[in-house]
């Protein structure tokens, strides 16, 4: 119980400090395109790589802090039958659609490593008038991916104790 305890409280750490460090990204984003707006509608003058440059951003924002937003429970869920469950019922449903994610973001992480991969090892570039590499911002799916798979094997493991027990696990 210790060592689950333990990977419990470093992934939980790991995803906070990932997701918090990228929603910095955010207001970056925000100030370049209010640059470009500025520049273009102002000055005449559209610059050639706000488009690809708050895109790389706004991705790396929603792949790499997914995995923070779901240890904090803060994606959508319908909780119309949920919410009347006992703690244990939840947490029994939760373990068994945790085995359904993980076969899914195994699948994602296979898959995108591959195109990732083939991207950087090709020097794929974007299709705009910029042209930048797309390999770096390709393969954070995967990264992105683990961290999710991580974040729910933490979760799932805390679920089973729970469905268990019936208590919730003290870290």
């Amino acid at each position: 119980m210790k060592f689950v305890k333990l990977y419990i409280r470093l992934i939980n750490k790991l995803n906070k400090l990932v997701g918090l460090s990228v929603s910095v990204l955010m207001p970056v984003m925000v100030i370049i395109l209010f640059l470009e707006v500025t520049a273009r509608y102002v000055f005449k003058s559209p610059t050639i790589w706000t488009y690809d440059l708050s895109i790389f951003m706004f991705g790396y924002v929603g792949l790499l802090s997914g995995a923070y937003v779901h240890q904090i429970k803060g994606h959508v869920n319908v909780d119309i039958i949920y919410s009347k469950l006992t703690l244990r019922q939840k947490s029994i449903i939760d373990s068994v659609t945790g085995l359904l994610f993980f076969f899914f973001i195994i699948l994602v992480i296979l898959y995108s490593s591959e195109n990732a991969i083939y991207a950087i090892e090709n020097s794929e570039t974007t299709a705009t008038e910029w042209g930048p590499p797309i390999g770096h911002f390709k393969l954070m799916i995967p990264i992105g991916a683990s961290l999710l798979l991580l974040q729910e094997l933490a979760n799932w493991l805390g679920n089973i104790y729970r469905a268990i027990t019936n208590k919730e696990l003290k870290l």
